[in-house]
């Protein structure tokens, strides 16, 4: 329930701070927020946490709590990091109408690189989901996405319908909190240049992840093909 409360406090604090409400880019103190949100000072103190881990606030000592002017101007179109990985929830913060079209819904033996990925056995079985996610009817992204069957063994199309790790949060109480990506750029393809109406001189993003539950069990291995204009990402990095 804990983890319940702080997660709805940075969701909160997200949207407020994406819709400007706070012109002069410093928060509320730490009380003030706990008597606005009705929580204590500790839910808080865990949610400023993350949002200082993500790189859009930070603190100044004897000052309070500033935004990231580097993240409202280099604001990416979706999170896939940290204690976001979804697309879908994002979307929505941002006044964007999200869809999603699926292509394909299948039951495949596991190849080699899914088993190595997901850590399965020879001969496990995997859904293999296609998707393509679009918001304000501009196609953005292809997935592939592969989930063990024996982890979510009676999912169906209608539950990739919209949000999967919605889906398995709410029916499942499983939480998708964390993922490793690589990213990368390539040559679009014919299926590319349909789907995301690209034309064939203009290339894709390219993204490759592994999706964890919050005890660490490996959930989704997923390749997605992004148009270029959506492969902006921030990072913020801890230097010693």
């Amino acid at each position: 329930m804990a983890d319940l409360v702080y997660q709805r406090v940075i969701k909160a604090l997200q949207n407020q701070i994406d819709a400007g409400k706070f012109s002069d880019l410093k928060l509320p103190n730490e009380r003030i927020l706990a008597e606005e949100f009705q929580v204590s000072r500790s839910s808080i103190k865990k949610a400023l946490n993350s949002l200082i881990q993500r790189g859009v606030v930070f603190q100044k000592q004897g000052a309070g709590t500033f935004i990231n002017p580097l993240y409202l101007k280099n604001r990416p179109m979706f999170d896939i990091a940290g204690d976001n990985v979804g697309v879908t929830d994002t979307f929505q913060r941002n006044g964007k109408r999200p869809d999603i079209k699926v292509i394909d819904f299948n039951v495949v033996p596991a190849s080699p690189e899914v088993q190595e990925s997901l850590f399965l056995e020879p001969g496990e079985f995997v859904y293999e989901i296609q998707r393509l996610r679009s918001f304000d009817d501009q196609p953005f992204m292809i997935e592939d996405g592969f989930v063990p069957i024996k982890l979510v063994p009676d999912l169906t199309k209608k539950n990739i319908a919209g949000s999967l790790y919605k889906y398995l949060h709410e029916s499942r109480n499983i939480a998708v909190t964390r993922s490793f990506l690589t990213i990368s750029a390539d040559v679009s393809t014919a299926n590319d240049q349909k789907l995301l109406n690209l034309k064939p001189v203009e290339p894709v993003g390219v993204m490759e992840g592994i999706f964890f539950m919050d005890r660490g069990t490996p959930i989704e291995f997923s390749h997605m093909r992004l148009h270029y204009k959506f492969m902006r990402y921030n990072t913020f990095t801890l230097l010693n």
